[in-house]
């Protein structure tokens, strides 16, 4: 499992004091903004940024004050860049799981342990989140709710009960 996973992208300045906008990945911007330390990739290595200040705007972006960036040149240099979270920094709830960890998992029927495709990736919907199914076929979209995902367990696979023409 990887340490540092991506959390948001910085996307403009705000202001001319150094100020940042970020569009998260997180599952809210609240938990974006609520961490103390950004990571920004730089080959290898991770490098760590204080947050000085950081709040929700708009009600989809965040805007922050990150140590070291003091001017609108030092936040026009870091527009586009993507930024990371160490994962012992946010908060998971019992029984869910990072994106990241999932991606790559197989897909097996529930009932039968048939593999029906690998998880390639998650989508936003407009009711729940959609598993991205690619199934050798093309890729199929599954509501993770209740009624379709079943377990998720992070050795063994994501294990679903499909309904006819949900994969097709």
């Amino acid at each position: 499992m990887k340490k540092y996973l991506e959390a948001g992208k910085i996307i403009n300045t705000h202001g001319v004091a150094g100020k940042v906008k970020l569009e998260h990945w997180c599952d809210s911007p609240e938990v974006l903004a609520g961490l103390e330390n950004l990571y920004f990739k730089q080959g290898d290595d991770y490098v760590p940024r204080k947050v000085l200040s950081a709040s929700v705007f708009k009600g989809r972006f965040v805007i922050a004050k990150l140590e070291g960036i003091d001017t609108l040149e030092d936040a026009v240099k870091l527009k586009e860049t993507v930024v990371y979270a160490d994962r012992d920094d946010i908060p998971l709830p019992e029984g869910a799981h990072f994106i990241d960890d999932l991606i790559g998992l197989g897909v097996f029927d529930a009932d039968t342990g048939v593999r029906l495709g690998t998880l390639v990736g998650v989508q936003e919907g407009v009711a729940s989140q959609l598993y991205e199914i690619d199934t050798g076929r093309g890729v199929s979209l599954v509501p993770v709710v209740k009624e379709f995902v079943k377990r998720v367990d992070l050795d063994e696979g994501i294990f679903i009960k499909p309904i006819e023409g949900l994969l097709d």
